[in-house]
């Protein structure tokens, strides 16, 4: 088990207790045998959101439906994924981080399996939904595991640690699409639901040996932080609200106004709790005085907003409009891969945030923009280019944003921060999935994609405008 002073606070490091027969024994510092669980972890969840892009049309072939509705293969785990992401925050934080890293595991376990064998299309929504829970589990748990160890080591988790984290995540969802590809041509695409048994079975072994026991319920590190409540009506009220959003969001082509109105009297009533309640759920006074936070969420969500428009909007235009099979898309979204990974590892090497972000933000422009001009006789150097454009920002934007999540929140919430952080992803990709149904509403096509392209353009501009203007990412610059 693990125990220290908080770094912040000034004191030294506390002396840890001895192991008890059972627990794994605390990891040398932010060694390769701590962090190597929390990788495998990590990369579930994005791999997953971008692996199904080149199978979506196999699987409605495969169950006689359309596109409309393999798009909720998409929307439910986003959905899943933007509430559980901040409530197994919370979670990680209360209860201990490795007990709700273990637990997702489990559960992603059991999805996979049943994906893989699911013998009607609402089987996969079933699968989707619980993948979506379990998978949301690792990345919070995974910043508190690391919260936990800075604090017994008495030193600020070195930038090189994070940046491996961002890198797994980043680096899953770039080959998502390529891997995808590969496996619906080769298994066909019950291999994309299967392929996630043994990765999260490796994840579980290593986390068990080696990720060290939670600090006793109720007390962090040092031991003299008071326990922490579940806050049961916040949790509940925020994830009302948010689905609630969600299915908004996922029919602007014919809006349900009268969403907005249950959404507004769910919001109103959870600002009202969590102002009361001596443990909130979201801070939401941390919040409100916590400007640049809510600007590096705003940020987080637009940039994927964009980066999966064409995450999906563009590979299903390759497939359905180009003609391309799903390993040939596959293999023209490499260099988008290529250019994410490249870019996460010298984004980590990059000291500033303001640089990387703006660059990604300006590439974003510059891709959409070739979005505009595509047309079923574009030379594959620019379908390729055009993919690369997106790969960057994708890398850059992840790692830096990841960087301004743990400087700007509160170290004691870091679970609860980083899985809104997760949230606001989501919530930009849900939107990007509505986008993409309002723009291939008449079928793919190149008019769809140049309408979408059009709409990027305005808000990557305005991601460029925001980044510019940011006076927090003028100081780490």
């Amino acid at each position: 088990m693990r125990h220290g002073a908080d770094p912040t606070s000034g004191a030294t490091e506390a002396q840890s207790p001895p192991v008890t027969a059972g627990d794994p024994a605390p990891a040398a510092g932010f060694g390769a045998r701590l962090t190597a669980p929390l990788l495998m972890g990590s990369l579930l969840n994005p791999l997953n959101t971008t692996m199904i892009s080149t199978a979506l049309v196999a699987i409605g072939h495969s169950f006689g439906i359309g596109a409309a509705d393999t798009a909720w293969l998409i929307s439910v785990l986003y959905l899943a994924s933007a509430v559980a992401q901040p409530v197994l925050g919370k979670l990680a934080d209360t209860l201990g981080p490795r007990r709700v890293f273990l637990a997702g595991l489990v559960v992603v376990i059991a999805s996979g399996l049943v994906g893989a064998l699911a013998p009607g299309f609402g089987t996969l929504i079933v699968s989707r939904l619980l993948l979506g829970i379990g998978t949301s589990a690792a990345y919070p748990a995974a910043m508190a595991v690391l919260r936990d160890e800075s604090r017994r080591l008495g030193r600020p988790t070195p930038r090189p640690v994070l940046a491996r984290l961002s890198f797994a995540a980043l680096g899953s969802a770039a080959v998502g699409p390529a891997l995808g590809g590969l496996l619906v041509s080769v298994v066909g695409w019950r291999g994309i639901f299967a392929v996630n048994v043994p990765i999260a079975l490796l994840a579980l072994g290593a986390a068990l040996l080696w990720v060290p026991a939670d600090p006793p319920r109720g007390a962090a590190a040092g031991g003299n932080v008071p326990k922490l409540s579940l806050d049961p009506l916040g949790t509940g009220l925020f994830t009302a609200a948010l689905t609630v959003l969600v299915f908004f969001l996922l029919d602007l082509a014919d809006p349900r106004w009268w969403l907005l109105a249950p959404f507004g009297v769910l919001t109103a009533a959870l600002v009202r709790w969590q102002l009361r309640t001596p443990q909130p759920f979201i801070d939401i006074r941390m919040l409100a005085n916590n400007g640049p936070l809510l600007r590096t969420y705003a940020r987080h969500g637009l940039g994927y907003l964009l980066i999966y428009c064409v995450m999906y909007g563009f590979t299903q235009w390759l497939e359905e409009a180009r003609g391309f099979s799903p390993g040939h898309t596959g293999l023209l979204m490499l260099p988008m891969s290529v250019t994410a990974l490249v870019c996460s590892l010298l984004g980590a090497r990059t000291k500033g945030l303001r640089g990387p972000l703006t660059l990604a933000a300006l590439l974003l422009t510059v891709g959409a923009g070739i979005l505009a001009f595509l047309s079923g006789d574009t030379p594959l150097a620019v379908l390729l280019l055009a993919g690369a454009c997106f790969g960057a920002p994708q890398g850059l934007i992840g790692t830096s944003n990841q960087a301004a999540v743990q400087a700007h929140a509160p170290p004691e919430s870091i679970g609860a921060a980083a899985g809104l952080q997760r949230t606001a992803q989501y919530i930009g990709a849900i939107t990007a999935s509505s986008l993409i149904a309002l723009a291939y509403a008449d079928g793919t096509s190149d008019a769809g994609l140049h309408l979408m392209a059009a709409v990027s353009v305005v808000l990557a501009v305005l991601l460029t405008v925001l980044t510019l203007t940011d006076r927090a990412l003028r100081a780490r610059t």
